[in-house]
């Protein structure tokens, strides 16, 4: 491969590895502030011991997501030099913002609500909560305003050197492209925590352990599931949809494998792309359905990729495809596993039933593999451009660094984020075993090592 090729993988290999840890501590600073406002309205301190044990694995995802962000960072200068210097003064707005206002704001109430309890009082500490959330959800928007740009380049023009600069910092802030993507990407975190959040529920009760606890992991889990589900579908999943058919109509076409545009056009449930000879080979289609998404009219009329340039098409398109598929298909499972669930604890009988409990547990990688999937569906889709429209990804790297120099850092990065993944499941696991409290407050209440109940004492009040 070349230094291109290398520079791609590696990138994509960093972002993917970093990305598993925000999209679940974004999501549980949502949950945080739902189990913190639930303790001060019911004054059940079983609400602020689960605040306590989500925030303990909040800062492990944390830690964890801050080692794994800063090499992409250093990326832009040493592999992306070019793609730094076009689009600079754009973007390097919204990363500045991100680590000087969201980070910092993120790290310091963190540092607060992990320690200051005692000192906060309850409302100090709910407020603590509420300012990480609002930290955490601000770090994500310009994180996604920056890639929104690259998506679909507005409030900009291009300077005396060839450079892109901002012009219009309100409509590069609130880009229509940001405001759709963050809702379906924000969606798509909770979805991520509510399933682990589940997932922890339905082990302890399969196990015997911590009941009470499990009882409100589940509940709070299969509602904030289902409800997250329920919004990536729609609105957010809808209008993301209709954006990339307005802006991309290469990509939609790729992503649905449509190679001959057609009025009525057709949903493709599964099949197999074969570019050669551009055609969908086995295809299960839906007709009429694909027009309904994309445009909102059964009859109108979607572009196929015959004709579109092939310079303008994405470079892997089967990848392409095939990652959009699995998105939408985990996506539907996921709804359907909560809205099993969400029935069953209508009913009252989510914990007695236990080959739910084992889906529930089992299925909490479904979101981590869903929004990889998303992921590439939305970098693959905007290939061959870096800047949607106005600078191509082989324009874009730093000229002399080369192909060995990235593929050895690569190398490097990977046995690095191997030691991480071990450690990251070591200490997440120890969490899971020493359960809602910090092990002083176990040895006080005296739990029982057969059936993991609270004991009567002073500690469970």
């Amino acid at each position: 491969m070349d230094a291109l090729a290398w520079s791609r993988y590696q990138f994509g290999f960093t972002i993917t590895f970093h990305y598993l840890f925000p999209q679940l501590t974004m999501g549980l600073a949502l949950l945080i502030v739902v189990f913190k406002v639930l303790a001060l309205r019911s004054r059940d301190s079983r609400y602020d011991d689960a605040a306590r044990f989500w925030a303990r694995l909040f800062g492990i995802n944390f830690g964890m997501g801050v080692v794994t962000g800063i090499p992409m960072e250093f990326q832009f200068g040493t592999n992306w030099g070019r793609f730094s210097n076009f689009s600079g003064g754009v973007i390097g707005i919204t990363l500045a913002m991100e680590g000087m206002f969201a980070f910092f704001a993120e790290s310091a109430f963190l540092g607060l609500f992990l320690f200051g309890e005692k000192k906060l009082g309850p409302r100090g500490h709910l407020l603590a909560a509420v300012m990480l959330f609002l930290g955490s959800w601000l770090s994500g928007y310009f994180i996604i305003v920056t890639n929104a740009f690259m998506q679909h380049p507005v409030g900009h023009s291009v300077g005396p050197n060839g450079a892109l600069q901002l012009t219009d910092v309100w409509a590069y802030l609130l880009n229509p492209w940001a405001l759709w993507q963050y809702a379906h990407n924000q969606s798509a975190s909770v979805i991520t925590s509510s399933f682990v959040v589940a997932a922890v529920g339905a082990y302890w009760t399969l196990m015997g352990l911590h009941r009470e606890q499990a009882r409100l992991f589940l509940r709070v889990g299969v509602i904030a599931g289902f409800l997250a589900c329920v919004f990536q579908l729609f609105p957010s999943g809808d209008h993301q949809g209709k954006l990339v058919a307005e802006h991309q109509p290469a990509t939609l076409a790729a992503m649905e494998g449509k190679f001959e545009s057609g009025d009525n056009a057709e949903v493709a449930i599964i099949g197999q792309p074969d570019v050669k000879n551009r055609r969908l080979e086995n295809p299960i289609v839906v007709p009429g359905v694909l027009s309904f998404l994309a445009y909102g009219s059964f009859g109108a009329r979607v572009t196929g990729l015959n004709d579109i340039p092939q310079d303008q098409w994405p470079d892997n398109i089967e990848l392409l495809y095939y990652a959009y598929h699995i998105m939408v298909g985990l996506g539907t499972m996921m709804m359907a596993v909560m809205g099993v669930a969400l029935l069953l604890l209508w009913r009252g009988r989510l914990e007695t039933f236990r080959p739910m409990l084992w889906v529930l547990m089992l299925a909490f990688p479904f979101p981590y593999i869903a929004t990889t999937a998303g992921w590439l569906t939305a970098e693959l889709g905007r290939q061959p451009w870096l800047v949607y429209g106005l600078m191509r990804t082989a324009e874009g790297t730093s000229p002399y660094v080369s192909g060995g120099n990235v593929a050895f850092t690569t190398l490097g990065f990977m046995g690095f984020y191997f030691v991480l993944g071990v450690l990251f499941l070591y200490l997440v696991m120890r969490e899971i075993g020493r359960g809602p409290l910090p092990p002083k407050d176990h040895a006080a209440e005296g739990i029982s090592d057969a059936a993991g109940e609270r004991a009567a004492g002073p500690a469970a009040q």
